[in-house]
């Protein structure tokens, strides 16, 4: 099966795992001879990643009331709540390693999605955007087939060291060392997700790996924020989790239908450029000339590593699954987060 490491991304930011399961890519084929529509899958792709970036630029607002942790806790836990109710867990009937696999990936989500919030509290959305790229790069990378698959963590590299210059006294290397930090869960969090995708059904190990996060997310963050949560801080974290992740799962849902999984992976890839321009529009953050440069050449990077990654198809899949059972925590970032 053709499908793109980098497409996992998001979350996350939460942020973002999008790979599209074997049933997807089959309905994909069965819409090439008629209603398939690629421009409106393109489309809705695009939209998402506008959608993962303004939901981790419109988190910040709540840094200031709960901090970067507390948003991440009251996002995710909103974000539980609602797939419970979509889903209706049922954890009892899973297979001990099905379980584990649900809770790890939780886990990993958790730790993706708080790393990249204390970055973005601290250097610009498209510079944790670029660094965090890196962890899905990398597990494209490794699955390369080709040896261009070699060209593009050298470019990528670049682009990091132009949009971060640690050389710089001003450069802030604890947020800078957080988006790298959840570049390393996001590559976790991509084999954990294609490994309970493999194996479980529709959205059941999003609906384990969700409640999951939140209480590893409450347990880093209700000492310090739960003495500052109001219920206007509630209320609001209740509108960025339908706007991260629950919009972008639901439109991706639906452009992998319209879209092969390459396109889907190098559509995905442009997410360092949307995480630019939010942040420029939404939060004045307006990078150098070298720092734009350094994105354009992580957005090349991710989209030609998009293209050499591949994944072949599981031995077994127990469950003949027919949605994906992962979404955009982020971007992953979740995203992020």
């Amino acid at each position: 099966m053709d499908t793109d490491d980098l497409s996992q991304v998001r979350c996350g930011h939460g942020s973002r795992p999008r790979r599209a399961p074997p049933a997807t890519i089959g309905a994909a084929a069965e819409l090439t001879t008629g209603s398939r529509l690629p421009a409106l899958g393109a489309g809705l792709t695009v939209t998402s990643a506008f959608s993962v970036q303004l939901g981790a630029a419109a988190s910040t607002s709540l840094f200031p009331a709960v901090g970067p942790a507390g948003a991440v806790w009251l996002r995710l836990s909103w974000a539980a709540v609602i797939f419970a109710l979509m889903t209706r867990p049922r954890p009892w009937a899973m297979a001990r390693r099905d379980l584990v696999d649900a809770v790890l990936l939780g886990v990993v989500s958790a730790g993706m999605t708080l790393l990249f919030f204390e970055a973005i509290a601290r250097i610009p959305l498209a510079t944790a955007v670029a660094c965090e790229l890196l962890g899905p790069l990398a597990v494209a990378v490794a699955r390369r087939s080709g040896r261009l698959g070699l060209a593009w963590p050298a470019l990528a590299g670049t682009g990091v060291l132009l949009v971060t210059q640690p050389w710089r006294s001003s450069a802030d290397l604890v947020g800078i060392g957080c988006a790298l930090a959840a570049a390393i869960c996001w590559a976790g969090y991509i084999v954990l997700t294609q490994r309970v995708g493999d194996r479980l059904t529709g959205l059941a190990g999003l609906a384990i790996s969700m409640p999951v996060a939140a209480l590893v997310a409450a347990g880093v963050a209700a000492p310090q924020a739960l003495p500052r949560v109001t219920a206007g801080a509630v209320i609001a974290a209740a509108g960025l989790a339908l706007l991260l992740p629950v919009l972008p799962y639901a439109l991706e849902l639906v452009a992998l239908r319209r879209l092969e999984s390459a396109a889907f992976g190098t559509l995905m890839s442009v997410e360092p450029a949307v995480a630019l321009v939010v942040g420029i529009v939404v939060l004045g953050q307006a990078p150098q000339p070298a720092q734009a440069l350094g994105v354009l050449f992580v957005t090349a990077a991710a989209g030609g590593a998009a293209g050499t990654g591949r994944r072949s198809l599981p031995a077994t899949n127990h469950s003949h699954q027919q949605t994906p059972s992962y979404l955009p925590l982020k971007k992953s970032v979740a995203g992020e987060g």
